[in-house]
């Protein structure tokens, strides 16, 4: 490069014309298998006017007019609930969702969706409709992993038992902090500043994932009822509440996440508006989205819902280990000056 001369701009995709085809083949099937089941696919704004609840994630904040704030969404869930209320049937969408402070290997600010709801669904006629949605994906993209091996249903107890010999549901924080800085030495500052959910996260995610690496999906079913956020309770044989939903994972990596949607308005006002306490306690403030539980009073049918994460399902099926893998341009920051 001569003196003066500006440095070249790395500004060529990655993958070329075979991963735009391999996208392009994939979400392919993703629309006509919904189309076969009748299934409508829908789509909803990317502006929106109130942030996350969610104590665990963190809107993208915009200005798309002068001195007017909006935010990108984490997931179109709220938007399509108001459509379900609207009486708009089964339904689905591949979208972009956002989230504030995500960026590594299997983390992105920006990355893409498919949502979609059952009306009348059992969890179970979901999960088997996950599972038939994945197989479809990996075989027509002819990933390395087709066919897939049988799929796994476990209770997230049982994993936990298995792994860490303690039951998720009724550890306490002493008890969790004590399993944490035995497994996670490195962690003990960090530990004994967190309390029980995040303890659960912290643990689930450097010693319990790992254990489900395996070469077929692999559904975990009732997890403790502080993670229900949008999903309904029920109660162990014990007497226990755990939240009716489950996630998937393939090879360890955790792809979808499904609820037994939460119907009842006044519920999800109240656990909204504790979580809304909570936020405003750390310095992340928010408020309640007033059109969503107006929807709810309306009447939202009873419904099982998903959220899959597209880039993630083909980062399994070709057997990457990065999403940049799997994405021809993604957002990148700008070197600092």
């Amino acid at each position: 490069m001569s003196r003066g001369e500006a440095p070249a701009v790395a500004w060529r995709p990655r993958g070329g014309r075979r991963l735009l085809e391999l996208r392009a083949r994939a979400l392919g099937v993703v629309r006509s298998f919904f189309a076969r089941r009748g299934v409508l696919e829908v789509d909803t704004p990317l502006l929106q006017t109130t942030a996350a609840t969610d104590l665990h994630l963190d809107s993208v904040p915009c200005e798309p007019m002068p001195g007017v704030r909006a935010y990108l969404p984490t997931s179109p869930e709220t938007a399509m609930k108001r459509l379900l209320a609207d009486g708009s049937g089964p339904i689905f969408q591949v979208c972009k969702s956002f989230r504030r402070g995500e960026l590594g290997s299997r983390h992105r600010p920006e990355f893409t969706m498919v949502e979609w709801y059952r009306p009348g669904f059992t969890l179970e006629a979901l999960q088997n409709e996950v599972d038939d949605l994945v197989r479809a994906v990996v075989v027509a993209v002819g990933a390395p992993r087709s066919p897939l091996a049988a799929t796994a249903t476990v209770r997230y107890e049982d994993v936990w038992r298995a792994r860490l010999g303690i039951d998720p549901h009724t550890a306490t924080a002493p008890d969790l902090r004590q399993l944490a800085c035995r497994h996670l030495p490195a962690e003990r500052d960090l530990v004994q500043r967190l309390e029980v959910d995040d303890l659960l996260g912290l643990l689930m995610a450097r010693l319990v994932e790992p254990g489900l690496q395996t070469d077929g999906p692999v559904f975990v079913h009732d997890f403790p009822a502080s993670s229900a956020a949008m999903a309904r309770l029920r109660e162990r044989a014990d007497g226990v509440p755990v939240a009716c939903r489950f996630e998937l994972y393939l090879g360890g990596l955790e792809v979808a996440n499904a609820y037994l949607e939460l119907t009842e308005p006044t519920e999800q006002e109240a656990r909204q508006r504790r979580d809304l306490a909570q936020r405003a306690a750390a310095g992340r403030p928010g408020r309640i989205d007033e059109r969503f539980l107006a929807a709810l009073r309306h009447g939202l049918p009873a419904t099982s819902g998903v959220a899959l994460g597209f880039d993630r399902l083909l980062m399994f099926a070709v057997g990457a280990s990065d999403l940049d893998e799997v994405l021809p341009l993604s957002w990148e920051p700008e070197p600092s000056d």
